[in-house]
């Protein structure tokens, strides 16, 4: 990597122009520090050659201040292990516990999907008498690695100053986008000057499910800002549970199931809570609601555990004695046989099962047995990055590709972004305001240049601020 320099250098080396694979480096004095280390998601071997093949040793990297649990800002957290990373992550403890549920069920599936396309390879090796040139497929990373990263994680809560070096410390501010999720408030002390960066992991909305609004912060020299919807603005003309309500409805009537792919930390627990309202109103019919997902099981245990974080309504449900994450009329599905039996059931339902892009795990299954079939509803409730399942599926593909075999659309395909964790344009220009008359440079980072680059036009019109949208393996020095 060559000599490194006195001061702050930042390095993009994920999320620049797509919206997986957060991961930026932040050399300070001869020291290199990850912010998030994200799972890349995309075309398989494209992704799985990214995630691979880190830009740097690690053993060189000397820690990891990480956001939020998600796979796109955490997932990747094994793979560093592999290359001999071995100091500390730090995260705020509701994200260590999701992290525990969520790198490990990564693992298992990295391991679960290799299984099953090598023994679908070895079944066509059979009846051909060439070989296939890429072999067998490896797992991106073990169980047995993950368990490595795990141990050391330390749980640092909001509003705790934690000091990485004499002269560089971090303070998290709560970002309303998923339980525990966390803009990083660095601060670079040196010769009595100070240098303060701010790294917005992803930045929620006001009012979702559960989880708090979003923390106001006001001070901030240069800004590393997510723009996932940096040229959109959400519809606020019809109610959630409404629009929700009248999904549900017309399937059964149609006799349809509702297939769901949600991420299972976050997204799962929010539509949980709704449809536990709606049930409790009587507003959707007395079907069956099933949440496929080990993962999710495992992450609703983990909130249960941070009460703390929750916002008013969902305490309220605490204090009332009612358990807002679970309700007659739905069931937690945690064994294969289970997930496999979903498949017998007669009339309509409710299915949610991980992964939210539609990339791996039960979902897979679920879509391959119910998109062709036009009673049934595929209900997308989450952002699709390009080349995911999920987002053929939103473009309304004729055909997509599950397992690798192509199948026709034929189910109703809806959209139900109000669930969107991440604000759109006017909520971040909103958010960034408080502190926007002291920055010197805004990054743009976690966005396709459909939506990041509209993003750093009005940045830079509204608050007239120099603003990037990085490149993979740009550097900027911080002064």
């Amino acid at each position: 990597m060559g000599a490194r320099l006195e001061g702050m250098k930042v390095t993009f080396w994920g999320a620049t122009r797509t919206v997986t694979g957060s991961m930026h480096e932040l050399e300070v004095d001869g020291r290199r520090y990850l912010l998030d280390c994200g799972l890349y998601q995309g075309r398989r071997q494209e992704a799985f050659d990214r995630n691979r093949r880190l830009p740097f040793f690690g053993g060189s990297v000397d820690g990891v201040v990480v956001s939020h649990a998600h796979i796109d800002h955490t997932g990747n957290l094994p793979s560093l292990g592999r290359v001999g990373f071995s100091g500390p992550v730090y995260s705020t403890p509701a994200t260590v516990d999701l992290c525990h549920a969520m790198l490990k069920d990564s693992a298992f599936l990295q391991e679960k999907d290799a299984e099953f396309l090598n023994k679908r390879w070895e079944r066509r090796q059979a009846f051909r008498a060439t070989g296939n040139s890429q072999g067998k497929i490896e797992p991106l990373y073990t169980i047995e690695d993950t368990e490595r990263v795990l141990k050391l994680f330390q749980g640092v809560d909001y509003h705790q100053p934690k000091q990485l070096t004499d002269a560089l410390s971090f303070e998290y501010y709560d970002a309303g986008h998923l339980l525990g999720s966390a803009a990083t408030l660095l601060r670079y002390r040196k010769s009595n000057r100070e240098t303060r960066l701010l790294f917005s992991g992803d930045v929620g909305r006001k009012g979702l499910p559960i989880i708090r609004d979003p923390e106001p912060i006001h001070e901030a020299d240069y800004l590393i800002m997510e723009s996932t919807y940096g040229n959109r603005l959400h519809k606020q003309d019809e109610i959630v549970v409404n629009k929700l309500a009248g999904i549900i409805n017309r399937t059964a009537q149609r006799g349809g199931r509702v297939i769901v792919p949600a991420f299972a930390v976050g997204r799962t627990q929010q539509l949980v809570l709704l449809l536990h309202e709606l049930a409790n109103k009587k507003e959707i019919p007395d079907i069956p609601i099933f949440v496929d997902s080990p993962l999710a099981l495992n992450a609703t245990e983990a909130y249960r555990k941070h009460p703390d974080c929750f916002d008013a309504e969902t305490r309220a449900y605490l204090e009332n004695g009612s358990d807002p994450f679970g309700f007659r009329r739905l069931r937690y599905v945690r064994e294969v046989a289970e997930s496999k039996a979903l498949n017998d059931l007669r009339g309509p339902m409710v299915v949610i099962s991980a992964s939210g892009m539609a990339e791996g795990g039960r979902i897979l299954h679920h879509l391959r047995n119910n998109i062709e079939d036009s009673r049934n509803t595929v209900l997308i409730v989450g952002f699709q990055a390009e080349n995911t399942l999920g987002r053929k599926i939103v473009d309304r593909q004729v055909e997509v590709p599950i397992f690798g075999e192509p199948v026709r659309v034929r189910a109703e395909v809806v959209t139900l972004n109000e669930l969107s964790g991440h604000a759109d344009q006017r909520e971040l220009l909103q958010w960034m305001k408080p502190f926007a008359g002291q920055l010197k440079k805004v990054f743009l980072v976690h966005g396709e240049p459909t939506q990041s680059l509209p993003l750093a036009e009005a940045i830079r019109e509204l608050f007239d601020i120099e603003t990037h949208v990085p490149e993979r393996g740009d550097s900027f020095e911080l002064v």
